[in-house]
């Protein structure tokens, strides 16, 4: 039996400190020893997307990246990008332009959304398709995803204009 490394990052605001075998990957840190399950394991070989989370402010595919590579780090996960009652403007696209259907591609889809639109408030479609190149959806056609980011940047756009 390995070892086990202490870590100690911070997931959606809130520090968390565990001893985790080295191997153990981000995604099942996230699922199953702080029971955060809207990060999904879709693929295990980083072709889906499905388990995309940001890792200081980056989109990082958790599948890919062990948990004591996170030591130190600021994850957010779906759950702590919006909250019930006050959703980020990408997950309100979702909602809006019917971005998702069975829903299990849409956390990741959110995340790497949210991450481009933090890069770039205000990209074409090709710079969206590209973005989300990385990320899977087996049932929408991606046309309703796509305008659903488009939704997003226009509501991130006014909120900016609003705030000068």
């Amino acid at each position: 039996m390995a070892e086990k490394v202490r870590i100690k990052l911070t997931v959606n605001g809130v520090v968390h400190g565990s001893e985790v075998e080295p191997r153990l990957l981000l995604v099942h840190y996230l699922r199953e020893h702080l029971g955060l399950t809207g990060t999904h394991v879709g693929c295990d070989t980083s072709q889906c997307g499905a388990c995309t989370v940001h890792v200081d402010g980056q989109a990082v595919k958790s599948c890919t990246m062990f948990a004591v590579q996170a030591d130190g780090a600021s994850v957010t996960t779906i759950e702590g990008l919006g909250s019930p009652g006050h959703l980020h403007p990408v997950q309100e696209g979702f909602w809006e332009m019917h971005g998702l259907q069975c829903g299990f591609c849409t956390p990741g889809m959110i995340m790497a959304a949210a991450d481009l639109l933090n890069k770039n408030p205000n990209p074409s479609e090709a710079e969206i398709r590209h973005a989300l190149e990385g990320n899977l959806c087996r049932c929408t056609g991606y046309h309703n995803i796509i305008r659903a980011v488009q939704y997003a940047a226009g509501k991130m756009a006014q909120r900016s204009a609003a705030d000068d």
